[in-house]
């Protein structure tokens, strides 16, 4: 436990008006101006867009959902009110002094809010005092209560004296001081990281940092340091190398050789004490063997630890002589071996300087798909931990396992009206899913493994369900003909993932009442196992009396409860459910708010729950062929609906919001537009006026939100399209109903409008921003006080967009639609055929808006996706699922700037490829019996990348078989059997089905027969595959080089597969208000109050510690961000600082090869080389480009920010060839990804021009920088400074190529004795380097006059009106006119 006030950041530098920041746009990102790739990449750090439409969505918070429901209001009351309570929390730290036993008083620095148990954490972490774990604290001979919180407790103020008092041990006191020990002697051993246990994973960046950045570290020697750096990278990071070893990624730590203290430390066999013993106090017994080889047995007593003179054969208990009877058992080895002592000592010095975020619990475990051969050592709580369900002593519940639905429901029912109560309440929360989801995993490992006995055990292995710890676990197997009629075991193993997706969208919208269970989903081995908490009393009863609300047959019968009706219907509006009705199997027509599928059951405690969420959102029509119905025509001719493997594919949270604000847009311009058609066929409309003014005014606050979230979502596309569109509104109300309305001008002929079509119309049209207020006003009116004309006009906008209310907007869907099974009365006919129309909308929606959004995003690189991961959630965050990978490809394919997207291609084929390949492994490995696993994965490796032609499977040799009998015993384990079908894969085969599974389940045509024919078609890397079928399969594979291409012996033996690791899909629940001042902070900044932002940012990353802990995605963004306002501040120290815990934390929760591992990495190199640290810097950089090779190779755009970089830092120390290779690199990349023509490449350009100046090679200079100089004429003009400057440049390296020439021609000419002109090489200085990294990294700074300032406020004002409306090609190195940065102004 790191004491709370090291998060907590020093406070924050003055902001200087004059800089100026450009962030988000060098990086390939023009995000108008976002924070540096916060759209890109933040999403998995800082809520999806939907999750953030529905923390800002209706019922999320009603205390402040009026103040807060856009995140960048300016602060408004509530927000205000919001940064008092912070106030509170943080105010008033205070200090106590400590006196521990045998140490000097030392000073702790403590809030009010901690409890006690705090403080005991961190003297149990201290160098000095962490061997103590039975102990009391004392204020004036009172003991203080563990649990009790500080400002609780009388006369506990600055300067207390706190004493430490040793306490008598318990049996579990006893324990807990040995595990303890353990822990400490094991504290730099990365084998927990490696074996994916107790949320420790892997950190590497103390290696190329060489310890600590910060004042602890070893390295405090400022200055450039020129002579002693060695630049030469590794050969395999140069540009062009072929080979891609897998050892770099894992480097060796010289730490982690850990100084041996004891060779052995375990439980006696002689526990547990007789009663004779107990009477005497003995709790328990160890035996040890010290470094020294000296063998003995230790009695743990009531009054601590001493020396008893057992044998291994004899008992004899009595302590020995002499006994050093010791309160500590580090006390008493340091006594009895010297070697103890020196190497303990020493052990807890280099564990306490490593950065806390290196030691730190993650609050979800990450694994490794690679591991470097780890010794097992002899351990004996790791051992004693394997048996028990570790439950009884070491959670902090006396002796009972957690009722985990119990936590669960409790921390959602704790109050939240005012800021320290949600704080409370979203900390408990999140702590107990982490809990439950390591629990649930354990527990699906144990199941899967064979570990726990069914709970009906008669019954077939695949039908069994399994109790453990208080949670229940089924396997994802169509059990009982459930599921038949919607696609058997494919559905089963769906639908588990459906509901989590359900599980969390109710979760977030949290309505009070309502409650869901807490859901897992694991896949380990080839099964999918579900775990649930459980509900009270659902055992004893039988399903069909418990359910009182939903259906148990999909449809055939239906039961409806008024509470469930009214608690749903809290939920309908922000989840966009509908309500309908449906007949049971009675003919009676009974009310829904959700799928049928959905049972509300009353627990024995009383409480609602809702369970089986699987169809939350809507069917997807392009993957669900019903007879008798037609999809739009776009759909048909992209060859929707397509056969899809089960009847369960749902439409994603994501695209129901994306539609929704679609059609919100176009519904206000058609409400205005037909206004605007009344103005003027009547110009008397000065008499209603008043009336409606009045009426806006009434009631903003439901406008505001709307209206807010639709604008200010995304820049506007073509200005051209404007005109058209306009005049197709026009005519929109005289056909309402039909579908043609639906898209918008240009979708129909293929081409995409970017979802938000606003903005431009404002410019084209006169007087549509009144038309527009008017328009919303009549939304938020019920339609009184409204004269008809009007209020025709709303209705007639509300049939065209589907609305279900006639007064205002508002698209909900059906979900029972479609659903086989279900029937719905007579007269709600109509509705059903609207529902259906939706549908269809949506469907077409996503493939004529969604996915060519997506292309364009990743043309003009405002999406980068580097591996599989971050390309699912580029895909996820705009609502298409991962089923349409095949159709994106496929557009891709047919784009004209095919060659601009080759990246998007290549990494999407990987993706395609191992996402089939998994999807056959899943069946493969379920024939596999356990003592054959790693030969089996091992077998299927080399079959899907070895180029061995005939892999041959080892069958294990049994060490075990007895040649007498054969074993006829069979164990029933899911997938027991001496079944060896698994050993007749071949290659072929395996391709085949590999292609087979491509066309069936993609609808993507991969013509190839085996893997290398792959890798030269699509130009893959087999180090990426393999990395890719790892991590989706949970494989841990040997750190070592392997030889994929020898044609004479397989890959992989069986010796190379360490583990198998579950696939975990959980909740993630959210610190809303963390997260609300977080997005206003980096709404401040992109307005250009950098201070202001820099406050909020710092304040949220309070909040966030408060819910979340140290450790957590969400707080890397907010480092990452907090680090760049540093450097921008000119607060370098403090920037990498920040930016050092982003990297550890980014390496520690996202894994250490993520894409945005990788990215932190670059910003951490040019915090670096601007506080002088040049070797480190370059270190850094290699690593990032390492990395980089490993997950996707050198054929990205990123590759060349990454070689800029390194190119440029090279040219600062001198080293011009190398510098030369990564500059002409990069220059190639971005000439092929952002068109010749680009400013990137003219930047390029210049930067090689640079370092051929250097290296006095004026002809290649002047030909670089001519090549600049032109693209700056063409793009920007004459006039513009850029095109000056390179001119500039250009005349001065024409004169230094003439000095040159003349110099040369005077030697040629008088050979030694002529009298030569000295030129002028210079070294380039570090500021001109430091200045270009800041260009290309998207970081620039102006001075500025008051002039200035005023008129680029008044810029600014326009430009956020403007937002960008066709810009897609201007990066960040244009002038200053081109910021959409702003600037700030105090």
């Amino acid at each position: 436990m790191v004491s709370k006030t090291d998060d907590i950041p020093a406070s924050v530098p003055d902001c200087n008006p004059a800089d100026l920041q450009r962030d988000g746009a060098g990086d390939g990102t023009q995000e108008g101006g976002g924070t540096s790739k916060s759209r890109a990449e933040d999403s998995c750090g800082c809520g999806h867009s939907a999750d953030t439409a529905m923390l800002n969505g209706d019922g999320a918070h009603t205390e402040e959902g009026e103040s807060k429901q856009d995140g960048n209001s300016e602060a408004d009351g509530g927000e205000d009110s919001n940064e008092q309570e912070v106030i509170v929390i943080q105010d008033t730290g205070f200090t106590v002094k400590i006196q521990a036993p045998g140490t000097e008083p030392f000073d702790l620095q403590v809030s009010p809010q901690e409890m006690v148990q705090e403080i005991h954490q961190v003297l149990m972490d201290r160098e000095d005092t962490c061997h103590r774990t039975c102990f009391s604290l004392q204020l004036d001979g009172n003991v203080l209560d563990n649990f009790a919180e500080l400002k609780s407790i009388e006369g506990l103020q600055e300067g207390s004296l706190l004493k430490v008092v040793e306490e008598p041990y318990t049996v579990r006191e006893a324990r807990i001081h040995v595990r303890h020990i353990r822990d400490l002697l094991k504290s730099l051993d990365p084998s927990d990281a490696y074996n994916g246990v107790d949320c420790n994973s892997l950190s590497f960046l103390s290696i190329f940092t060489d310890g600590d950045l910060g004042d602890s570290g070893r390295r405090k020697k400022k200055g450039t340091e020129l002579e002693q750096i060695d630049c030469t990278p590794p050969e395999h990071i140069l540009p062009g190398s072929k080979e891609r070893p897998l050892v770099p990624l894992q480097p060796q730590n010289k730490d982690w050789k850990p100084m041996q203290c004891l060779k052995v430390l375990t439980m006696s066999g002689w526990n547990p004490p007789p009663g004779n013993r107990k009477m005497h106090g003995d709790l328990m017994y160890l035996y040890i063997v010290t470094v020294e080889e000296r063998h003995v047995s230790v009695t743990a007593s009531t009054r601590g630890f001493y020396l008893n003179q057992s044998t291994t054969y004899t008992f004899n208990p009595k302590p020995a002589n002499p006994s050093f009877l010791s309160h500590s058992l580090v006390e008493l080895l340091s006594q009895i071996s010297p070697a103890f002592k020196k190497n303990f000592t020493s052990l807890q010095k280099k564990r306490v300087q490593r950065h806390p975020f290196e030691r730190i619990a993650t609050p979800f475990q990450v694994y490794s798909w690679t591991a470097p051969q780890v010794d097992h050592a002899m351990d004996c709580v790791r051992a004693e931990d394997a048996y028990t369900s570790r439950l009884g002593y070491e959670e902090h519940i006396p002796g009972q396992t957690r009722d985990w639905n119990e936590e669960l429901q409790t921390t959602r029912e704790l109050p939240r009206k005012n800021l320290p109560e949600r704080l409370l309440r979203e900390r408990a929360i999140f702590k107990v899913h982490s809990d439950f989801a390591a629990a649930a995993t354990r527990g699906a490992m144990a199941v899967i493994d064979g570990n726990v006995m069914a709970i009906n055990p008669g019954e077939e292995t695949r039908m069994q369900m399994f109790i453990w710890n208080n949670i229940f676990f089924s396997l994802g197997f169509d059990v009982r003909d459930h599921y038949r009629e919607l696609g058997g075991d494919a559905a089963a193993h769906a639908a588990p993932t459906n509901d989590l997706n359900g599980v969390r969208a109710y979760g977030a919208v949290d309505v009070e009442g309502l409650y869901t269970l807490g859901t897992v989903v694991v896949d380990y081995r080839g099964y999918r196992v579900t775990a649930q908490s459980i509900i009270p009393g659902i055992l004893e009863r039988e399903q069909e009396q418990s359910v009182i609300y939903g259906s148990i047959d999909f449809g055939k019968t239906v039961v409806s409860h008024c509470k469930y009706l009214e608690l749903l219907d809290k939920t309908s509006r922000p989840l966009k459910v509908q309500q309908h009705k449906v007949l049971n199997e009675k003919d009676e027509s009974v009310e829904l708010c959700s799928s049928v599928e959905c049972k509300g059951i009353i627990g024995n405690d009383g409480r609602h729950y809702i369970l089986d969420l699987l169809r939350t959102f809507p069917p997807d029509l392009n993957f669900l062929p019903v007879d008798g119905e037609e999809l739009s025509a776009e759909s048909q001719r992209q060859g929707f609906p397509r056969q899809h493997r089960h009847r369960l594919a749902c439409l994603r949270q994501e695209l129901i919001e994306a539609f929704v604000e679609h059609r919100y847009l176009l519904f206000m311009k058609m409400a205005a537009l037909q206004l605007m058609q009344q103005k003027a066929n009547k110009d008397s409309n000065k008499t209603d006026m008043p009336a409606i003014t009045e009426a806006s005014e009434a009631d903003p606050a439901q406008t505001a939100p709307a209206e807010a979230s639709a604008e200010s979502t995304g820049p506007a596309d073509s200005a051209a399209a404007a005109p058209q569109e306009a005049t197709e509104g026009e005519e929109k109300p005289s056909q309402p109903t039909t579908n043609g309305p639906v898209d918008p001008a240009g979708s129909q002929n293929g081409e995409c409008k970017s979802p938000l079509e606003g903005k431009e119309l404002e410019e084209s049209i006169p007087g549509l921003a009144q038309a527009k207020e008017l328009a919303e006003t009549l939304v938020s009116e019920d339609g009184s006080g409204i004269d008809p004309k009007s209020r025709e006009v709303v209705l007639n906008a509300c049939k065209a967009v589907g609305s279900i209310s006639n007064t205002s907007f508002d698209i909900r869907f059906n979900p029972d639609i479609f659903s086989p099974g279900v029937r719905f009365p007579e007269d709600t006919i109509e509705d059903v055929q609207k529902q259906k129309q939706l549908l269809k909308d949506a469907a077409a929606f996503l493939v004529t808006c969604q996915i060519p959004s997506l292309v364009k995003d990743c043309l003009d690189h405002s999406t980068l996706p580097m591996d599989g991961a971050t390309l699912t959630e580029a895909l996820h965050q705009r609502g298409i699922n991962v089923r349409y990978l095949g159709t994106v490809l496929e557009f891709v394919n047919k784009t004209q700037a095919k060659a601009q997207l080759e990246h998007f291609y290549r990494i999407g084929i990987i993706e395609l490829i191992t996402r089939c390949a998994k999807h056959i492994f899943r069946t493969y490995l379920q024939g596999v019996e356990l003592s054959a696993l790693s030969a089996a994965v091992s077998h299927f490796l080399n079959c899907f990348l070895s180029s061995f032609p005939d892999a041959v499977a080892h069958l294990p040799p049994d060490e075990l078989v007895s040649r007498r009998k054969s074993r006829k015993r069979r164990t029933r384990v899911p997938g027991s059997g001496d079944n060896t079908a698994w050993a007749s894969l071949t290659p072929s085969e395996l391709w085949k089905n590999i292609a087979a599974e491509a066309q069936s389940y993609y609808h993507f045509k991969i013509q190839c027969e085996s893997v290398d024919q792959v890798v030269e078609k699509y130009g893959l890397q087999k180090t990426t595959l393999l990395r890719e079928i790892s991590v989706k399969t949970g494989i841990q594979i040997l750190l070592k080089e392997y030889n994929f291409d020898s044609r004479h012996k397989p890959a992989f033996t069986e010796e190379d597969i360490l583990n198998i690791f579950p696939v975990v899909k959980h909740v993630n629940p959210k610190a809303s208000d963390a997260f609300h001042f977080f997005q206003s902070g980096q709404a401040k900044v992109q307005q250009g109050f950098l201070k202001e932002g820099c406050e909020l940012i710092n304040e949220a990353l309070n909040l966030f510690n408060n819910v979340y802990g140290a450790m957590h995605v969400e707080i890397c963004a907010c480092l990452r961000l907090l680090a760049r306002l540093n450097y921008i501040m000119g607060d370098h120290a403090e920037a990498l600082s920040n930016q050092q815990k982003a990297v550890l934390m980014s390496e520690r929760v996202l894994g250490i090869e993520h894409p945005n591992t990788i990215q932190e990495y670059m910003h951490l190199a040019l915090y670096c080389f601007a506080n002088g640290q040049l070797s480190t810097a370059l270190k850094l950089l290699y690593r990032a480009r390492y990395l980089m090779l490993l997950v996707c190779g050198e054929d990205h755009p990123e590759m060349a920010l990454i070689d800029s970089n390194i190119g440029l830092v090279l040219h600062g120390v001198m080293e011009y060839d190398l510098s030369l290779r990564f500059l002409e690199n990069a220059l190639t990349i971005n000439t092929k990804y952002h068109g010749a023509r680009s400013l990137k490449v003219a930047l390029s350009h210049h930067l090689v021009a640079r370092v051929y100046e250097s290296k006095a090679e004026f002809r290649s200079a002047l030909q670089h920088e001519k090549e600049g100089y032109t693209i700056y004429k063409n793009q920007m003009g004459e006039a513009h400074e850029k095109t000056k400057e390179s001119s500039e440049y250009l005349k001065y390296l024409t004169q230094q190529a003439v000095a040159l020439q003349r110099t040369m021609n005077e030697i040629y000419k008088n050979g030694s004795n002529a009298s030569i002109m000295p030129l002028k090489f210079t070294a380039p200085s570090m500021a001109s380097i430091l200045e270009q990294l800041n260009v290309i990294n998207g970081i620039i700074f102006i001075p500025l006059s008051q002039k200035d300032l005023e008129n680029l406020k008044a810029e600014v004002q326009r430009r956020q009106q403007l937002q960008e409306a066709g810009r897609s090609e201007e990066p960040a190195e244009d002038s200053p006119l081109e910021l959409e940065d702003k600037i700030p102004v105090d």
